[in-house]
């Protein structure tokens, strides 16, 4: 499942994404958010020859318990997984180089 351009209606609960199984991002933002649209062809560039990866768009607000439960302070966040667990972290990434970089370090994560 590569890039996805819209936010899930509902979000994950945190069991289920901590159940996972291979490479996963989740990206925490909302559609108004200006840092969050300015990041979105970044993280499509970085994300389309991922095939593999799968990308879990989840609106964040006050009050919302998977972005609580990573502790989501600015948007966008994304929070690179493998197996359920957190690898990496990037908050308002400005870079595609920056994304991919974590990303390379899912494929070396056991």
């Amino acid at each position: 499942m590569p890039f996805s351009a819209q936010h899930l209606p509902q979000a994950p609960q945190r069991e289920a994404v901590d159940q996972l199984r291979g490479a996963a991002v989740l990206e925490f933002g909302t559609p108004w958010c200006s840092h969050c649209q300015s990041a979105q062809p970044l993280i499509q560039q970085a994300l389309q020859p991922e095939g593999e990866v799968q990308h879990i768009k989840v609106e964040d607000g006050p009050g919302q318990p998977l972005g609580r439960s990573y502790r989501v302070k600015l948007w966008p966040t994304l929070v690179f997984l493998r197996d359920g667990a957190e690898v990496a972290r990037l908050v308002r990434p400005q870079a595609v180089q920056d994304i991919r970089q974590a990303l390379s370090m899912l494929k070396t994560a056991s």
